[in-house]
């Protein structure tokens, strides 16, 4: 069963539709368009909005800091979060980062909590290099070791992020990799910063 979820988990590339495919909508979800990624990098920039988990509490996992010491999401508690599940050798993941470094920086000082959670199975020894290859001076690297948070999530793909209000609880889930410097991403956002 394990297996079975963590190769859930694995669907990275599934994320994205097959050429000449729009992405696929479901009751209660809108979707947004697919754009390219960064260029000469891969990835693309396809999404599916869900809010049928809204008003649900972050949940109180144990995760990794960058030094290696415990964290939990209600060590944030009073912030609005961008929660975002994302992994190395994940394409749309990585085009994504940029634009989550941009929030982060435009955000952060203003109190919006974002964490950039990663689900490599081999931790600390491919996000560190990560991270020193590439600069995103805004973000840090937080590790989930035992994949709760995907597992927790269940939405098979990355990146997943998941934005919380300031009382800790899910506003919107976003499937698959957005532009956060887009107007609908500065939206989502700006919403859990009036929370």
């Amino acid at each position: 069963m394990t297996l079975l979820l963590l190769a859930g988990l694995g669907a990275c590339d599934k994320q994205s539709p097959p050429a000449g495919q729009g992405p696929k909508a479901t009751s209660g979800e809108a979707t947004g368009p697919a754009q390219s990624g960064i260029p000469g990098k891969g990835g693309e920039f396809s999404y599916t909005l869900d809010r049928s988990k809204a008003g649900t509490p972050a949940p109180d996992f144990t995760f990794q800091n960058p030094d290696g010491s415990d964290a939990k999401l209600s060590d944030f508690s009073g912030k609005p979060m961008l929660v975002n599940l994302w992994a190395t050798w994940c394409a749309p993941c990585v085009a994504e980062m940029p634009t989550l470094d941009a929030v982060a920086a435009d955000y952060g000082k203003k109190g919006l909590a974002v964490l950039t959670i990663s689900q490599d199975n081999q931790g600390e020894a491919v996000i560190k290099p990560f991270f020193e290859k590439h600069p995103l001076p805004h973000l840090k690297g937080w590790i989930d070791p035992e994949n709760q948070f995907g597992f927790h999530y269940n939405t098979g793909m990355l990146p997943t992020t998941v934005i919380y209000d300031a009382k800790g609880k899910e506003m919107v889930r976003v499937v698959g990799a957005m532009d956060w410097n887009s107007k609908e991403g500065r939206a989502l956002i700006e919403a859990a910063m009036a929370s």
